[in-house]
């Protein structure tokens, strides 16, 4: 049931009175005399709906020239006040989405260089790819304070991923190395039976296996290869930021050798700034065009080992390049063994935009490509890693 903040801090529940229901429309409604609640807000709530005003008060449309700073004026520490205000009123996911549209209907994204402004701000995924978009644009007494902004995010997020994608990974490279004199508890079952049917006994409704295969427990010498190909167009600001962070936590794990390469129409290997995710990101310089084929060509020619290489590419595959070398690129990866994946997106942000007409092209050469979410990509990888199927998610 939804709790709202009352005027004296006392949270009530959706069953209370015709006045506690009144007061709500009433924030929502914003107060104009069209509202038709005939309730008048004091205290916290008048502060709360001044907040609301600041932003939502011009309409449904975005304000556009000098109304678009109209809520919240002109100067930083104005803002850097309402930011403080937001957070005070509200809980941190509607903070984050009130900051979002505050940046698009208000045009903030100038004020994000200012200090005091970062300051204030609430840090998220999307403040960070904002932030990023800016990086060029930064005056040097702001960037250390944007950095630390993105730090704050970067270990929020690896904290919040890291463990369960190395311990899903370790586990996948264990599986991925077979022996055929294993311990009882390392016996694959599924590819013993499968290997055995011949041996089976109708008397005994039994197989007799004759020959065992199980698990190997992967050593430090035994490495994957990971190649991780980031599109770094403005639209994949929040793919940029989780893949990062994934790609450092991947170059933390000594069984695999990980290598990470962003592009638009440019292409820069980021790999030998992976053990810091945040160099990474300050490496990128998200906007621009698109030039997938020649990002994979890159990636291509590192290649040494591609039975034991997986390639992801995270693009919404609008090609401004060759298309036609592009899928000939890819088909010749496949034919060599590496496993390749195409994720149109990894974030939280639900079906993405992108060229159908592209994806399906890598579909029929055995890469679908689908959105993936941060909480779902070690068991992409896992399954890569293992050359089973991947576990593509119903919606795509």
């Amino acid at each position: 049931m939804t709790t709202w903040p009352r005027a004296d801090g006392v949270a009530t529940d959706g069953g209370d009175s015709a006045r506690e229901r009144l007061r709500r429309w009433r924030l929502v409604l914003g107060g104009d005399q069209a509202d038709g609640t005939g309730c008048a807000l004091s205290g916290r709530d008048a502060a709360m709906d001044g907040t609301l005003a600041a932003l939502y008060g011009k309409g449904d449309k975005p304000p556009s020239g000098r109304e678009r700073s109209a809520g919240l004026g002109a100067s930083a520490p104005s803002v850097a006040r309402w930011l403080g205000d937001i957070r005070t009123y509200f809980p941190s996911s509607v903070v984050q989405v009130m900051q979002r549209d505050a940046i698009e209907r208000l045009g903030l994204a100038a004020l994000l260089l200012e200090p005091e402004m970062l300051e204030a701000v609430e840090a998220d995924v999307h403040l960070v790819g904002t932030l990023l978009s800016l990086n060029k644009a930064m005056p040097e007494t702001t960037k250390e304070t944007a950095r630390a902004v993105v730090r704050k995010v970067v270990e929020d997020l690896e904290r919040r991923l890291a463990t369960r994608t190395r311990a899903t990974l370790t586990g996948a490279l264990d599986r991925s190395v077979r022996i055929n004199r294993p311990r009882h508890h390392d016996i694959d079952w599924n590819r013993t039976i499968a290997a055995n049917l011949k041996h089976y006994l109708p008397e005994y409704r039994a197989v007799v296996p004759e020959r065992l295969i199980g698990y190997g427990r992967a050593a430090q010498s035994v490495k994957k290869e990971v190649v991780l190909c980031i599109d770094q167009s403005g639209s994949m600001a929040a793919s940029v930021v989780y893949a990062s962070v994934f790609g450092a936590v991947l170059a933390s794990m000594r069984s695999i050798s990980t290598r990470l390469v962003v592009f638009d129409t440019a292409v820069v290997d980021l790999t030998d700034q992976l053990d810091d995710p945040v160099d990474v990101l300050f490496g990128t310089q998200l906007g621009g065009g698109t030039d997938i084929n020649r990002a994979l060509a890159h990636c291509q020619s590192h290649i040494t080992r591609p039975a034991e290489t997986v390639v992801v590419l995270i693009s919404d595959l609008y090609e401004g390049g060759i298309r036609d070398e592009m899928l000939k690129r890819v088909a010749a990866m496949k034919a060599s063994g590496v496993q390749f994946v195409a994720l149109l997106a990894l974030s939280d942000e639900g079906a993405p935009a992108y060229d159908r007409e592209h994806a399906a092209a890598l579909a029929a050469l055995g890469a679908p490509a689908f959105a993936c979410t941060p909480d779902l990509f070690p068991e992409v990888m896992a399954a890569a890693i293992e050359k089973r199927p991947l576990p593509i998610p119903d919606t795509v």
